[in-house]
């Protein structure tokens, strides 16, 4: 499997994992709507822009690891 295809698999098994939108994806992960469309049918983005999107993946996938915060009432 090529680093073009891994990216592929990444974006796609993290699509699919979170029910996010590809178009939400796409403006949210590369600040571009279209990118996943793309992507599908084709498009190599460059390795900097790759790094940059699984980085942001990484990120989301740590984030929604953690627990959330939790909240003394005001009283408290």
């Amino acid at each position: 499997m090529t680093e073009i295809e891994r990216f592929r698999d990444a974006v796609e098994r993290h699509i699919e994992a979170t029910g996010i939108s590809p178009t939400k994806f796409g403006r949210v992960f590369a600040s571009d709507p279209l990118f996943v469309f793309q992507l599908r049918e084709g498009r190599e983005p460059r390795s900097d822009t790759r790094q940059r999107v699984l980085a942001a993946i990484q990120s989301s996938e740590d984030a929604s690891r953690r627990p959330a915060p939790k909240h003394e009432g005001a009283g408290a």
